[in-house]
């Protein structure tokens, strides 16, 4: 019984830790540099367009909102 009680306290204590750390990562894949060498939805790993365009610079590739983003249903609050 007591082990019982021990692992139930441990798995809350866990989830207590983990849900507002995953609740409080920032999204850094809102653009996606796409291309002929990235393809479709390409390399989303850009929170701010300027970030992509520095990394499109002097190569064929360009920027776009991730298609995650794009078709995503908008929540209402």
């Amino acid at each position: 019984m007591r082990r019982t009680i021990l692992t139930v306290a441990s798995f809350a204590a866990l989830m207590a830790v983990m849900a507002p750390a995953a609740q409080a990562q920032p999204a850094n894949d809102r653009y996606c540099l796409q291309g002929r060498i990235w393809g479709y939805p390409g390399n989303c790993q850009f929170a701010t367009y300027q970030q992509c365009q520095a990394s499109a610079s002097g190569t064929s590739a360009y920027c776009g909102i991730n298609p995650r983003y794009a078709f995503a249903q908008q929540r209402y609050y």
